[in-house]
């Protein structure tokens, strides 16, 4: 078996790829890397604004939909097009393990992260147009986000929850999908038909962290650089298994209910002095997924460690976070700075995007 295989089979960890592009789907990459162990696909505005604009494999299609509407219209139909095709691809795995892997993953549009409605309004839209089960959608997990990720999961729709820097919005994202669930529940549903992944994005914790460390200066804050990220994401791992216990999730359980499982995000190493795996190796376990980029699972492939880390030297975490407060860094605020970056950049690659097919279209219909 690959490594990849391995990382499911021995230790129930699911390997998704963080990019998606039409070459994947043309020349039969994408179900060479599924065959190899890839169990999901994940996508968002910066990867489709990159296969968009990095690929001429979309002129073709977007010269005729240019031709008939707006450059918005035609930029969604062509990302349909391409999650429709790669949902093909992954059906089997989908049926296979009973509708907990197999997905691939598209997110509303950025502009939305903080409209409740219109999000809410969008996943519907993108859920009915791309139709297929093992489509989820991908909405932020700001604070008019998590209402319309309640909706959503009552509505028994598939969400990726994305965006997640900080264990107090990673709260309030379990709490929306128990919630949505019951509400599902009530409303004579079958919550065994809806899945979730949160998405807890991981490198970017590093940069921002590291960055206010070194302002600081002193020993003891540059001792605990490199270190948050992972720390975070074992405390977020350790609040996943608390919330998914007890009576309350033994209710919904019974009913076939799945769990929402933490989704490592964000996994390639940002700093070249770090290893280029510290954001794999050091976070596998059971019901969880790790989302990598190409050149992440090469890596892996090639020299990763398969072995259960990521409820490992919690402890050692907890001093971590604490060692942060110590030297004046506001682990809270950090979590809030990303997650509004992520949001602007978002909007950024899409914005982008949005204009440069417009000037492409201009010199089209000239």
């Amino acid at each position: 078996m690959s490594r990849l295989q391995d990382l499911y089979q021995l230790q129930g960890q699911s390997p998704w790829l963080d990019d998606l592009k039409r070459s994947y789907l043309r020349d039969g990459t994408l179900a060479r890397m599924v065959n190899d162990g890839i169990r999901g696909v994940t996508s968002n505005p910066t990867i489709f604004a990159k296969a968009i604009s990095g690929e001429d494999t979309y002129d073709e299609e977007f010269a005729t939909l240019a031709r008939k509407g707006t450059v918005l219209d035609a930029y969604w139909r062509m990302v349909m097009d391409d999650v429709t095709d790669a949902c093909g691809v992954l059906r089997a795995t989908n049926e296979e393990s009973g509708g907990t892997d197999g997905f691939v993953s598209l997110e509303v549009a950025p502009d939305l992260a903080h409209d409740t409605d219109g999000t809410v309004r969008a996943a519907r839209w993108i859920h009915e147009t791309v139709d297929r089960p093992n489509l989820m959608v991908k909405i932020p997990a700001t604070a008019p986000g998590v209402p319309a990720i309640r909706t959503m999961i009552g509505a028994g729709r598939n969400i990726n929850v994305t965006l997640i820097f900080g264990l107090a919005r990673y709260d309030e994202v379990i709490e929306a999908y128990l919630s949505g669930l019951e509400a599902l529940v009530a409303a004579g549903g079958d919550p065994s038909r809806v899945s979730s992944v949160a998405s807890f994005f991981v490198s970017r914790v590093d940069t921002e962290t590291d960055r206010r460390l070194e302002a600081v200066g002193t020993d003891e804050a540059m001792a605990l650089r490199g270190r948050a990220a992972v720390a975070n994401a074992k405390l977020a791992y350790r609040m996943f298994r608390e919330r998914f216990s007890g009576h309350r999730w033994d209710a919904l359980a019974a009913k076939g209910a799945h769990v929402q499982r933490p989704l490592w995000a964000s996994t390639s190493t940002k700093n070249p002095a770090y290893p280029d795996l510290l954001y794999v190796d050091t976070l596998i376990g059971p019901d969880t997924v790790n989302t990598m980029p190409e050149g992440t699972i090469a890596a892996f492939e090639d020299h990763g460690a398969v072995g259960r880390t990521v409820d490992a030297a919690v402890d050692e975490a907890h001093a971590t976070i604490d060692g942060l407060a110590r030297v004046g860094v506001d682990f809270a605020d950090v979590a809030k700075v990303l997650e509004d970056e992520g949001v602007a950049a978002f909007a950024k690659s899409f914005d982008e995007l949005i204009q440069a097919l417009s000037d492409k279209a201009n010199a089209l219909l000239t």
